[in-house]
């Protein structure tokens, strides 16, 4: 049994990762933005699942959430699965939510970062970006490239954690919208894999895996400089050197 957090847990892929979970055995940390959102993961709890709240958007509430994590002990996996679409938190939920909660939270022995097909289209310019989300300073394509070298950085300096991006498809969920063609258990299939399997091919890091196939991010994703340039403007952001990356 491990012990497995999933932020942005009260709809969509989150929940369903998070229910698929529970009937699987594991000890499962479910996410809400808020008090008023909290019943989202009303029937996740009553199947045992444990909840935290906090805004992603805000980063003393960030640290706030990571601190109720650890009083729960230590987890095994993290899937960062809670996101935005548009909006001026595009970049503070999407991106330094995420850098955040790693740099706080022990360290597991898998990380799951929920990326996008779309990152393709996205830019990994750094330049003029608003971390607080005060204003739009990037699109979605570019949110998920920059979480998706996030998570390439955090592979390369943390080789012995199984971190790996997840495109999930485009699925039917209020993100995706009803008409979205993927199927929506599909898209969560791969999360829950990379964050509990034994199978060899799970037990990889520095991934980036489509419905459990392996595929080549944008090469940005990749560059190294681009990510020490972005843990280093995160780190700034944040206060929050992520541990093995230059201060």
């Amino acid at each position: 049994m491990a012990t497995v957090l999933v932020t942005g847990s009260t709809q969509g892929l989150g929940q369903g990762a998070a229910e698929e979970l529970l009937d699987d055995g594991h000890r499962v940390i479910v996410h809400a933005r808020n008090e008023d959102s909290r019943h989202g993961l009303d029937d996740l709890v009553t199947q045992g699942a444990l909840a935290v709240v906090g805004d992603l958007g805000d980063l003393d509430q960030t640290r706030a959430l990571a601190e109720q994590v650890r009083e729960l002990g230590p987890c095994d996996a993290v899937i960062h699965n809670a996101g935005v679409y548009e909006g001026a938190a595009l970049l503070p939920v999407n991106v330094v939510a995420p850098y955040l909660l790693t740099a706080l939270l022990p360290r597991p022995e898998r990380l799951v970062y929920l990326s996008s097909g779309m990152h393709r289209g996205g830019h990994a310019r750094l330049d003029g970006l608003d971390w607080s989300g005060s204003r739009v300073s990037a699109t979605y394509s570019d949110s998920k490239l920059l979480v998706t070298a996030l998570t390439m950085g955090v592979a390369r300096l943390w080789p012995d954690v199984m971190t790996n991006a997840v495109d999930p498809g485009w699925v039917p969920t209020r993100m995706g919208g009803r008409s979205a063609p993927d199927d929506l258990r599909l898209g969560r299939v791969t999360q829950i894999w990379l964050a509990t399997s034994d199978d060899a091919q799970a037990r990889t890091t520095g991934g980036y895996w489509h419905h459990q196939q392996r595929q080549e991010p944008h090469p940005d994703a990749a560059d190294r400089g681009i990510q020490d340039r972005l843990l280093a403007a995160l780190a700034a952001h944040t206060g929050v050197v992520l541990e093995g990356a230059r201060a």
